[in-house]
């Protein structure tokens, strides 16, 4: 069943150049679809579309079969949640005030949040590994609990769809892993379908070797150069056309399990 489907798309900030044109693509229950490219072709101007931040110039973007201007903000909750690059703390809320947050679409107005809100709040904490973090104040988290915190509040808001903005782009070795393994578990036990930009070539083999339903829209100009798996798209050639560089695709030894091994800029 196709979740969300993307027809025809085109941005441009100026009408002189476009960001991207003429992008097609589905993503289907269950599935993730990962959208690797260089800095600057558009991944992030593509989310906010995807998101109704912007506006396409041309075409279409649907979820389940209704476009996505027709919806209402509490509609589009329902279907999409979203997980930023990162997030500016302000004001001392405590951990489930914020991972609570991701149920303000499904409350009445003016009621604060109810008991069973609060525990689906505490289930997501659980699913990212941080129960025991409800009563801390999250302005004094460390970045990758900060990022555990921000997917916990878009699991709460049980929608259909995640899209995730390089999730990964601050975090260290461990925390890239935990999220790593959150996002193919959601997708593997929960059927979340996820859309998510990064700039981490080897995470779409990650998820791959995991056996998570993945696909790669690989952004080479303004459209989508190719769109297929992980091992059928992140070749060496693709590699150097898209990103410059000269690379070479390591196994463990079965076969199986592959990943990219970048050797130097291709002059």
């Amino acid at each position: 069943m196709k979740l969300m489907e993307v027809r025809d798309a085109a941005f441009t900030y100026d009408n002189k150049r476009m960001i991207f044109d003429g992008i097609d693509f589905d993503v289907k229950k269950g599935e993730i679809l990962c959208i690797i490219g260089p800095n600057g072709c558009g991944k992030s101007t593509l989310i906010d579309c995807l998101l109704g931040l912007k506006k396409l110039k041309r075409g279409r973007i649907t979820i389940g079969g209704r476009s996505i201007e027709d919806m209402k903000p509490r509609e589009f909750a329902e279907h999409v949640a979203y997980v930023p690059q990162g997030h500016k703390t302000t004001f001392a809320y405590t951990v489930l005030d914020v991972v609570t947050m991701g149920r303000t679409y499904a409350a009445r107005m003016f009621s604060p949040p109810d008991e069973k809100e609060k525990e689906i709040a505490r289930d997501a904490l659980r699913q990212v590994g941080l129960e025991g973090f409800e009563d801390r104040e999250y302005t004094k988290l460390s970045g990758g609990e900060l990022q555990l915190v921000i997917i916990a509040r878009a699991i709460a808001q049980q929608s259909q769809l995640l899209v995730m903005d390089e999730p990964t782009a601050h975090l260290d070795f461990t925390h890239e892993l935990t999220v790593m393994e959150i996002v193919a578990k959601l997708v593997k036990e929960k059927k979340i379908s996820i859309i998510m930009a990064t700039h981490f070539l080897n995470q779409a083999y990650y998820l791959e070797n995991a056996g998570v339903d993945t696909r790669v829209a690989l952004i080479n100009g303004e459209n989508f150069s190719q769109i297929g798996r992980p091992s059928e798209v992140l070749t060496t050639e693709n590699l150097e056309k898209t990103f410059n560089i000269v690379a070479e695709i390591v196994s463990d030894g079965s076969g199986v399990r592959k990943y990219i091994l970048p050797l130097r800029n291709k002059r």
